[in-house]
């Protein structure tokens, strides 16, 4: 019996499968048994360790803006190379933490560089830093992107990395046409390797910083506030009218300790205001290395003073005035190196920022070498420009004031540096907002010095309460030259120029603050009440009160924004009895300027 084989039966035929169809479906089948997308880095979106890394790679960055200048003035050494290594090492790894990829590329390519340059297997030459500089800028931008976006803030993304990227390999690739023995002398170290001597001034380093405390900035102001509101309190307990009748020892003890106690607390709360100006300094030394590149003249900046303090808001404001005095040093001071040569000079331009404690004040001087202010341009420039009258006589000290005029420049063609007649406008405009003034000496053919004069702090002011009327007014001190009682002959009026006060043997315009101001019951009369002699923008007049109440230190108080406008007023202060005196703005107050109203 044969056995049947029984075979399955055949499926009905069916239209060829497209290949489109077939990589539909495979895709669809790939995508059913794919892993998940990673989950979001919970680190990258926590704002307290995004802060904290802002903060931490914007001083190793200042760090390797400052270890790279060393470097290129030839004092390299070890340790000055192994610094900026882990800087860019430490950034690699804290972005890395937080999956800022492209910071994480960057930092590890320089990083690569760093390491063949400590190995002594290339130099690092002025080209090399100018790549190393670039890429700690380019750093620094993609910071500012970081936080505005963590602060909500649309900012643009700076460009792909992708040609810095190039530039760093290309300087790693051209080390092997080096010869390694040109290295200077103790360049050369193996990786990870740091003197006794290093790690023992890490370790007191380590114990310095432990006994810093990073506190937010918001926090401290509003402390600063508070103190300033407990010496206002004081005040108006030590003035208060009750208390002046007892004269109980105990509580003229309790008043005078009080007193004594609110003036330690503030003078701490002001010091904790209180930053060193060297870090700003240090950040002009890159400035003028830049331009010295970029103009081919040669110079050298150099820094005296750099322990010296002052409020932290007042370093962030100088900051631009600075930028501009350096640029025109740079740029209209200093020769070029044939220049100098030529007038008996070493090649090589210097450029001198120093600081000093002054009465009170922090002066910041600029000093350069070069060619000096022209008398003689600088004034048929202002002649042209119809700035002053063809024959009109004017000191030197006027002179030089003429070049903060808006537009104002002496320069033959316009460059990217300069010739715009903007900086110096800014600079007056800047210190002048911080309540100082600039001062000008030069001598043609071996230099200028400019001379920048800010307070202290910008929290409190030193003033004279003045009366006009039934109202008290404060007067800054720094403002103020002189103070005298004038005589009714000294009191002239001149055509065009209205009255006019004969001062020491100048005439100087009168204005009558009463007037000015709109206040009720001032003194009318020329020759009565009081003049103070007050200075701004370089010019002198005197402004006319009627009597003086005596000199006091004051915590500056804002108006608010309700008389945010309102010219010929600064802010205010609240006075020991309790009422509030108004703080008068100079510069608006000056001949010429409107005040009265709101802008």
């Amino acid at each position: 019996m044969k056995k049947k084989t029984v075979s399955a039966p055949r499926p009905p035929s069916a239209a060829p499968v497209q290949p489109e169809e077939m990589l539909r479906q495979l895709s669809e089948s790939e995508a059913a048994v794919s892993p998940p997308a990673p989950a979001v880095n919970p680190l990258a979106q926590d704002p307290q360790l995004i802060q904290d890394f802002l903060l931490e790679a914007r001083e190793h960055l200042t760090n390797i803006e400052a270890r790279l200048l060393e470097i290129e003035q030839g004092t390299t050494s070890e340790e000055t190379i192994n610094s900026t290594f882990r800087s860019f090492h430490t950034i690699k790894g804290l972005a890395g933490f937080l999956d800022f990829v492209v910071l994480q590329e960057v930092s590890h390519e320089v990083e690569t560089l760093l390491d063949r340059a400590r190995s002594g297997e290339l130099r690092l030459t002025p080209e090399r830093v100018d790549v190393i500089l670039a890429a700690s800028d380019y750093l620094a931008l993609w910071l500012g992107q970081i936080e505005a976006s963590a602060s909500g803030q649309q900012a643009p993304e700076p460009p792909a990395p992708d040609e810095l990227v190039a530039r760093v390999r290309q300087a790693l690739e051209e080390s092997g046409k080096e010869d390694p023995a040109a290295a200077p002398e103790g360049s050369a170290m193996e990786a990870g390797e740091a003197s006794t001597e290093v790690r023992q001034a890490e370790g007191g380093g380590a114990r310095v910083a432990a006994s810093l405390v990073k506190v937010e900035t918001g926090k401290l102001e509003y402390l600063v506030d508070m103190v300033g509101e407990l010496v206002i309190a004081q005040s108006m307990l030590r003035h208060n009218p009750d208390l002046e009748g007892v004269k109980t020892p105990r509580v003229q003890r309790d008043i005078t300790h009080l007193a004594r106690v609110t003036a330690e607390v503030q003078k701490t709360a002001m010091a904790m205001r209180m930053v060193p100006i060297g870090q700003l300094f240090r950040r002009m030394s890159r400035l003028v290395r830049d331009l010295a590149r970029k103009s081919g003249k040669q110079a050298e900046l150099d820094l005296f003073g750099e322990d010296v303090e002052l409020d932290r808001s007042i370093v962030e404001e100088i900051a631009d005035p600075l930028v501009h005095m350096l640029r025109n040093s740079m740029d209209h001071g200093l020769e070029g190196p044939e220049e100098r040569v030529a007038a008996g000079k070493p090649p090589v331009g210097r450029v001198r920022l120093s600081a000093w404690h002054q009465a009170g004040q922090i002066v910041i001087e600029i000093r350069d070498d070069g060619r000096g202010l022209n008398r003689e341009r600088i004034l048929e420039k202002a002649r042209n420009r119809g700035l002053i009258g063809v024959d009109e006589a004017l000191s030197d000290s006027e002179v030089w004031q003429l070049i903060f005029h808006p537009g104002f420049s002496t320069a033959e063609k316009v460059t990217d540096v300069s010739g715009r007649g903007v900086g110096m406008d800014v600079v007056r405009r800047h210190v002048e907002k911080l309540r100082g003034r600039v001062e000008i000496d030069t001598t043609p053919g071996a230099g200028t010095v400019f001379l920048v004069k800010v307070p202290l702090t910008l929290a409190i002011i030193d003033g004279l309460v003045v009366h006009v009327g039934e109202d008290r007014f404060i007067v800054p001190i720094y403002s103020v030259r002189e103070i005298f009682k004038p005589a009714p002959e000294s009191i002239f009026t001149v055509e065009g120029r209205g009255e006019m006060a004969l001062v020491r043997e100048r005439l100087l315009p009168v204005v009558r603050l009463a007037r000015r101001l709109g206040v009720a019951g001032g003194t009318a009369a020329a020759g009565e009440g009081l003049m103070i002699v007050g200075e701004s923008e370089g010019m002198q007049f005197c402004l006319q009160v009627d009597r003086l109440a005596g000199k006091q230190e004051v915590v500056i108080k804002s108006l608010g924004e309700t008389f945010r406008r309102v010219r010929g007023i600064a802010g205010g202060a609240i006075l020991g009895d309790g009422r509030v005196g108004l703080i008068l703005d100079m510069a608006a107050l000056r001949p010429g300027a409107a005040v009265h109203g709101l802008e």
